[in-house]
């Protein structure tokens, strides 16, 4: 888990603490919290009350976790969301001819976000759960998104990996490539054995609004990449042309 790439300003702390915890695949203590965050205790435990009592937070044996008035904020997203409406039917299209999975995406601060997933049906497949984050960093998801960003989102990104020059220099010429080509293939760059393809879905202006991203097994995929690539980039343009 990674924080923000600055500290949170005095009035984003208790939502700096509700990412924290919705990144969070299990309840989490107070000392992880504060490990999370880098808040101090008593700053991280008025946050915490003020969002225990208005229902984002709650507390069981000493454990935090996002509170009843998620599911509410959840539900709102799934009814209300024109990419995840838009994207769907089509996500099912492009999972049903390629037989492998099929992610909606989109970035979120320092984060690639899962907005909605089409699962395989085959027993031996590749997933990634709705609502979970990955570091906008490595894999196709996160280069196809970083390529597409606005450069000073991008430059902001690139300089918070605090990497060498020499290292940064090559991710920046990655992701002009990413971007001239229109899409990012990845394999075994987040989880072994996993290839995956990404493209960005565009609204008016070429604004970024996410990514559809499939993936398969290594072993499914060989002689089968270039037209699993054509079916994502054709999913990713129709789906940004009913957003326009």
């Amino acid at each position: 888990m990674t924080t923000p790439l600055d500290a949170p300003a005095h009035n984003d702390r208790a939502l700096f603490v509700l990412s924290v915890l919705a990144q969070s695949k299990a309840a989490m203590t107070a000392a992880e919290l504060v490990q999370a965050t880098g808040l101090s205790q008593s700053t991280l435990y008025r946050q915490v009350a003020t969002l225990r009592r208005w229902g984002f937070v709650m507390e069981s044996e000493g454990r935090y976790s996002p509170g009843p008035v998620s599911v509410q904020l959840a539900s709102g997203f799934d009814g209300n969301s024109d990419l995840v409406m838009a994207a769907r039917a089509d996500m099912r299209v492009l999972a049903q001819q390629s037989h492998e999975s099929v992610a909606l995406v989109t970035l979120v601060n320092e984060r690639v976000v899962c907005l909605e997933m089409i699962d395989s049906e085959q027993s031996l497949r590749c997933s990634f759960d709705r609502g979970r984050s990955v570091p906008a960093r490595d894999g196709a998801s996160a280069k196809c998104l970083l390529a597409h960003a606005p450069d000073d989102a991008r430059d902001l990104l690139l300089d918070g990996l605090d990497e060498a020059p020499e290292r940064r220099a090559e991710r920046a010429a990655e992701l002009d490539a990413i971007r001239a080509a229109g899409h990012a293939v990845t394999h075994g760059e987040v989880d072994a054995g996993v290839w995956g393809a990404s493209a960005p879905v565009l609204a008016a202006g070429r604004r970024l609004r996410g990514a559809i991203t499939l993936m398969a097994p290594l072993t499914r995929v060989e002689g089968m990449e270039a037209a699993l690539v054509h079916m994502t980039v054709v999913t990713a343009a129709r789906i940004s042309r009913a957003l326009q």
